[in-house]
């Protein structure tokens, strides 16, 4: 028996819409992750991108459990000599609350060119409006 290998014109993409509302920050990430990469799709293989489309929304309510929400701290670097830069998650969530939700999800996916690629399917908005309307997303729950 032979195994069926899917070209790029047989991935049907879909859209999907996750609500972070009261979700908690690495649960939403990982099943997000799951999503781009196509893990939970029948066509999965691990080296082509069978993965759909992510749209979080409402970034700016997302939670994170125990003490991490004033321990933990978010760092890059300038590229410049004493250029390392920290911010707390307070302060990142104020300002940028998108990037939080960015960085976790992108973090779970390959270090690679097909990790960049699934990457792209990922978008997040602050609030509960979003431009994908016509793409008509489904909306997903996250699993507890």
């Amino acid at each position: 028996m032979s195994t069926k290998i899917p070209s790029g014109k047989e991935i049907q993409r879909k859209w999907f819409v996750l609500d972070a509302s009261g979700k908690t920050l690495g649960r939403l990430a990982t099943h997000a992750a799951n999503v781009l990469s196509g893990k939970l799709s029948p066509l999965y293989t691990p080296y082509l991108d069978t993965g759909d489309h992510v749209v979080i929304i409402n970034a700016e309510k997302i939670v994170l459990t125990g003490l991490k929400a004033d321990q933990k701290l978010y760092r890059r670097y300038t590229g410049f000599p004493g250029g390392l830069r920290e911010e707390s998650f307070v302060k990142l969530l104020e300002r940028r609350p998108e990037a939080i939700v960015e960085q976790a999800v992108k973090g779970m996916l390959p270090k690679s060119k097909l990790g960049r690629q699934m990457a792209t399917k990922l978008k997040v908005y602050k609030g509960s409006q979003h431009p994908h309307q016509a793409q008509k997303p489904e909306p997903m729950e996250v699993r507890a």
